[in-house]
Order: C-alpha cells, then sequence, then structure tokens
C-alpha cells in the first residue's frame, strides 16, 4: 500500500506510548500508559457501531482525534475506502517493526484473514471505517495489557500470566478454556507472542459479540441450525 512508512508512524504512535506529529495516533487516541489501565481493566466486549453509508460523513461534532484518524484511513484503505486483510497485514507488520520490544514474528496473512472475518459485521470480505477503528482501538487496550503481563521482560506472556492478561482484557473463562487456548495458541514452551495474542482475543471478542447477538432474550443460551452454525464458525 502507498505511503506505508508514514502510516506506520502515524498509526504506530498506538504502540509507541506518544509522540508529536498531527497524524501520530499515540497523540490521537490518548497515547499508551505503562500500566494497564482502568478502561482496560473494566472492558466488557460491546458490538461496534453499525457501518455508515459512507465514512466521510462526519458527525456534528466530532472530535479532532477521530477526524485525523478518518484521514489516515483515507491513506490506509485505498480507493475502495476499505481494509482488506492484506492491508491490515501490511500495517499491522510495518507498525510491530518499528518496536523491538514486542515479540513477534509477525502477523501472517492468514491471521489477519480471521481479525477481518470476525470484524466484518457487514460480511464485505473488508474492514470499513467503524470496524476498522474498532478493531484499532481495541487493538490499543490489549497492547497495554500484554506489555503488563508478558513474562520477565521475554516479551512473551506465559501460561501462568494467561488468565490475569485475559481477565484485565475484559475476559474471564474456564480453565478447560485457557487449556483450549495454549494448545492453540501457544508456542511450545506454552508462551504466547504478541501477534498470537492480539489475534486470540479478537477472535474472543467476536465471538462474544457473535453469542450476544443470537441470544435474544439474555439466558445465556441460543438455539442454531446447522445453516447457521456453519456460517458462524466458517466465517471466523
Amino acid at each position: 500500500i502507498g505511503g506505508g512508512g508514514g502510516l506506520a508512524r502515524g498509526l504506530g504512535g498506538l504502540l509507541a506510548g506518544g509522540g508529536q506529529g498531527g497524524g501520530n495516533l499515540g497523540g490521537l487516541i490518548g497515547g499508551l500508559v505503562n500500566i494497564i489501565g482502568e478502561v482496560a481493566a473494566q472492558y466488557t466486549p460491546q458490538p461496534p457501531p453499525p457501518p455508515r453509508s459512507h465514512f466521510m460523513n462526519v458527525e456534528a461534532g466530532e472530535s479532532e482525534e477521530v477526524s485525523q484518524f478518518r484521514r489516515l484511513f483515507v491513506q490506509l484503505s485505498g480507493d475502495d475506502m476499505e481494509v482488506c486483510a492484506t492491508e491490515l497485514m501490511n500495517i499491522l507488520n510495518k507498525v510491530v517493526a518499528r518496536h523491538k520490544d514486542l515479540k513477534t514474528e509477525g502477523f501472517t496473512l492468514d491471521t489477519c484473514r480471521s481479525m477481518v472475518s470476525v470484524m466484518d459485521s457487514d460480511t464485505t470480505g473488508k474492514l470499513d471505517f467503524e470496524e476498522f477503528q474498532y478493531l484499532w482501538k481495541n487493538i490499543k487496550k490489549w497492547q497495554c495489557v500484554y506489555k503488563e503481563y508478558e513474562m520477565d521482560q521475554s516479551g512473551t506472556v506465559g501460561k501462568a500470566q494467561l488468565p490475569d492478561a485475559f481477565k484485565a482484557a475484559g475476559f474471564q473463562l474456564s480453565e478447560q478454556l485457557y487449556q483450549m487456548i495454549i494448545r492453540r495458541y501457544a508456542d511450545e514452551n506454552e508462551r504466547m507472542d504478541f501477534n498470537n495474542f492480539i489475534s486470540c482475543l479478537v477472535r474472543l471478542d467476536g465471538m462474544f459479540r457473535a453469542f450476544k447477538s443470537l441470544d435474544q432474550d439474555g439466558d445465556g443460551l441460543v438455539n442454531m441450525n446447522i445453516q447457521e452454525w456453519l456460517q458462524l464458525t466458517m466465517y471466523s
């Protein structure tokens, strides 16, 4: 994607904890704190805002930070005004490459396809402005959690830290599910690097939102047929 270096600098403020310049996202959405904040600790998955008919329809009273994020999105998304999995992979890898303290082998295309699919509320195969903004704000919060719980400054989150890290991110899960997550997302030493940590939380957030949308009466139970089950599980 064109202008990748400038976009990486602009969006990279998300992980850098601040910095100067109008395009720096660290300044745009508040920068990062060195410890887990109250917002992340109390995070509860919520559905992203519904997509607008045109993302350039600026809301009355929209803050300057959102307006600047919108301008960065124009550069990133290209002519179709949406972010595909390849574009997401390119920008994420440009951003994390600037932060050597984050242990990661980079985001793969398959990982980014999964993140796009669970965030893609209108099933276009791409992220519009609202969907992308929701994802980026979550990555910001979860990066704070990752830095707080990484194991012995190794750049990874270990099995012992996982329950507390996920609880800080907003998810309190059963021991059985933690074991499954370790087997799916951790390495052979039961440690989770940055890209796997983020992709796992994006998936969890998407699954919580999907369940909530199906649980119309709020009783904690859902009914679905085989077609609905396949659509939910295959596009995620």
